[in-house]
């Protein structure tokens, strides 16, 4: 053969198994492993900021002062708008009353510095009250109530999963011995978060309910109780007195209730505070749940609530989800409500 073309074949040989080689560098070796889905994107994943939860009530303050704290000069006609905005939000006539002549005092001098004032006085107003669970029982007994309708079951299974995760078992009692399908829907969503429920016969004496559920709690050694009680409307006479029965059984049995919440349906806005003083007297409310926050405009009612019954606001409710009950901050409320 030829020389020349015996050089030419080595050549060719050498520079294509070097580019094979090249390639392969290039090229990551694949493994013999089971497939692993990418991990969501943050925000994605991440749920959604108190802000937008709260968009309604948001837009019916934020939005709606937006024109009005960008005036230069705080007339008489600013001050109005901002306290019929505050009003708007059912924040109350009185409240709304007494925090713009709060804000006034504090001598804004524009409007930027009206909303900065603003949101201090507001974040003063729902400061300074413990808004943590006082669990200090063995087991600790909470009781929840209100009207038909307010959202009390759901936000129990929301709570009593925020308990288990705490380390400690939750036995949920079913109470609510009336409405055929209460007993139903507290179990369905004890099973999804995974906690005990002790029900009765439809019809069965509350009270009764209210201590097997207690003594259950206690022969199991659970950490907390949480005794769910029929709706019912706050001037029915009757109705209240069998809550109260509820109440001095378990006070008699535990020794005291360490939490009596009262679970608020935050689109019925200043109607709520009738309800909240009549629950109050009957079984002496120590916190307040409002839920569906994220559904309405009158996200106000926390001050107005908190104003007229000196009780704190402990949760509140946004959304349908197991999570969706979240502790009342303050500042992240306002900021919520009113931020830039």
């Amino acid at each position: 053969m030829d020389p020349i073309l015996i050089v030419v074949i080595v050549l060719a040989v050498v520079i294509v198994g070097g580019l094979i080689v090249v390639r392969r560098r290039a090229t990551p070796p694949t493994l013999d492993r089971p497939a692993v889905s990418a991990p969501p994107r943050v925000e994605e994943a991440a749920p959604p900021g108190l802000r937008s939860r709260l968009g309604k009530t948001r837009r019916a303050i934020s939005d709606r002062l937006g024109a009005v704290l960008r005036a230069d000069h705080l007339d008489g006609e600013f001050w109005s708008d901002v306290e019929d905005t505050l009003v708007a939000a059912d924040v109350g006539v009185g409240v709304a009353s007494d925090v713009v002549a709060a804000v006034r005092g504090r001598n804004p001098s524009d409007g930027p510095g009206a909303r900065a004032a603003l949101t201090a006085e507001l974040v003063d107003q729902l400061g300074g009250r413990d808004r943590s669970l006082q669990l200090s029982g063995v087991p600790s007994v909470v009781l929840v109530v209100g009207v038909n309708g307010g959202g009390k079951t759901t936000s129990i299974a929301k709570l009593a999963a925020q308990l288990e995760r705490s380390g400690g078992a939750v036995v949920l009692g079913a109470a609510d011995t009336f409405r055929a399908a209460a007993d139903t829907q507290l179990r369905t969503w004890a099973d999804r978060v995974g906690v005990d429920v002790v029900a009765g016969q439809q019809g069965a004496d509350p009270a009764s309910v209210a201590f097997d559920a207690y003594a259950a709690a206690k022969a199991k050694g659970a950490a907390t109780v949480i005794v769910d009680t029929a709706g019912r409307l706050q001037n029915k006479a009757n109705l209240m007195d069998e809550l109260s029965k509820v109440a001095r059984v378990l006070r008699r049995e535990a020794g005291s209730i360490d939490e009596v919440l009262l679970v608020i349906d935050g689109t019925t806005g200043q109607n709520a505070i009738s309800q909240a003083k009549s629950f109050t007297d009957a079984v002496g409310v120590t916190g307040i749940i409002i839920t569906k926050l994220d559904g309405t405009a009158r996200g106000g009612v926390a001050l107005a609530v908190e104003r007229e019954l000196d009780v704190p606001v402990k949760f509140i409710g946004v959304g349908e989800g197991v999570d969706d009950l979240i502790p009342f901050e303050p500042e992240s409320f306002v900021d919520a409500l009113l931020g830039a």
